[in-house]
């Protein structure tokens, strides 16, 4: 076989033709036998029979049974925290004050001197008022004294009756009078002692609205708001209940279940640290929301709670009850049911609709649905699907003390809450 190239020479357009027969061995070699070698490499590729691919492994899940626990019930509420009394403090008497003798936010008690009315005037109408009694205390003598001799000559039949008769009218006239000007003495004595404006409950004051130099008027709801009172030990907290809880709490009581004990908690605090008890329940349901309201009253001796607070409640919901608690990161939701995902003997995953219940720090309370016997996925949920086959690793829930103590509070509390009963 001749073949032949074109090797340039000197940079030019000519050529010399080479024979490959005049090639070294191994150029010849590599020239013919890498074609060769590609189809030989083809061929085998093609001929081989295919290796079976290697089944994927199975995934790996963790499971445990469901933590069975006593557990006390409570429904949760959102409220408010109010004063349980609250007093605007206006005068009695009109004037210009003159004192004021309290200082702004302070705690104050009742009988407390908060303001003083220019008493100048009042004193004067009191000692006019005493002249008065004076007065009236002379003619009522006088005219007994009249009555008294009339009397005498009456026996000598030196007066007639009528004269008598008219005596005794002006004695009676003047006890009259003398305790009209009593009741004006102690009216006016009244006026000297509004002239000082005391505190009538003890609480925190707000602001003073007047300063010293300014008129005021009396009056019963137009006179001149001098301050505020607010009584906040102890204070009140209102809610609001939804019908069917206050159907439900109302048929426990009826069952003689206790159902009145209230705790609470701040919404920077992770625990419900305040207690207090259910005192009062609305007299009718608002036809608007169809919620009735009630309130809780809280000691609060260091005066720290304060009216317009927000706060979460729970109200004891009937005692303790048996339940079993999963993982809440264990509950899936599937439509509208609630749904765990279990393994069985033979390592197949089923899906089982639970009931749930409230939370109890990061367990949730599973009402029905799941036994003692089930094993729960808790770990490695998103690579199980119901039917497929795992490989899983038993474990233990961890115990519901520590899953309780670690758990934030809720951002939004939930219509009902459990905790751990005592054991």
């Amino acid at each position: 076989m001749n073949m032949i190239t074109k090797v340039p020479v000197d940079g030019g357009a000519q050529s010399v033709r080479v024979a490959i027969k005049d090639r070294p061995l191994w150029q010849r070699a590599a020239i013919f036998g890498t074609p060769l070698v590609v189809l030989a490499a083809a061929v085998t590729l093609w001929n081989s029979d295919p290796s079976p691919a290697a089944a994927p492994p199975l995934p790996s899940v963790t499971v445990a049974a469901p933590l069975q626990r006593e557990v006390n019930l409570w429904d949760d509420y959102v409220g408010r925290f109010e004063a349980s009394r609250t007093v605007d403090v206006r005068p009695r008497v009109s004037g210009q004050v003159v004192g004021i003798h309290f200082t702004d936010g302070a705690i104050v008690r009742k009988g407390q001197l908060l303001f003083t009315i220019d008493p100048r005037p009042f004193t004067a109408a009191l000692a006019e008022a005493r002249a008065g009694v004076a007065t009236a205390q002379s003619e009522l003598a006088l005219a007994q004294l009249n009555l008294g001799r009339a009397q005498r000559l009456l026996a000598a039949n030196a007066v007639s009756q009528a004269n008598v008769d008219q005596l005794t009218a002006q004695v009676r006239t003047a006890s009259a009078a003398l305790a009209a000007a009593q009741a004006r003495v102690r009216q006016r004595a009244l006026d000297v002692e509004f002239t000082q404006i005391r505190a009538p409950i003890s609480g925190r004051i707000s602001d003073r609205r007047i300063d010293v130099g300014n008129l005021v008027s009396s009056g019963d709801s137009n006179g001149s708001l001098l301050t505020t009172i607010n009584a906040l030990d102890p204070i009140y907290f209102t809610f609001d209940v939804p019908e069917s809880l206050y159907l439900k709490d109302s048929r426990e009581r009826r069952s003689g279940a206790a159902g009145e004990v209230a705790e609470i908690r701040l919404q920077d605090e992770a625990s419900y640290n305040w207690r207090g008890r259910l005192d009062f329940t609305d007299n009718g349901i608002s036809q608007n929301s169809g919620t009735i309201r009630a309130r809780a009253v809280v000691h609060n001796p260091d005066y720290f709670l304060t009216p317009g607070m927000f706060g979460n409640m729970r109200l004891a919901d009937g005692g303790t009850a048996p339940a079993l608690l999963v993982p809440d990161a264990a509950i899936r939701t599937d439509q509208a049911r609630k749904i765990v995902l279990t393994v069985g003997k033979d390592g197949t995953v089923s899906a089982k609709p639970v009931e749930t219940g409230p939370l109890v720090g990061d367990l949730r309370v599973v009402r029905s649905g799941l036994t003692t016997a089930d094993q729960v996925i808790i770990q490695g949920v998103q690579f199980a699907m119901p039917g497929a086959k795992v490989k899983p690793r038993v474990t233990q829930i961890q115990s519901a003390e520590t899953a309780a103590a670690k758990a934030p509070p809720p951002d939004t509390p939930s219509a009902s809450q459990a905790t751990l009963a005592a054991r």
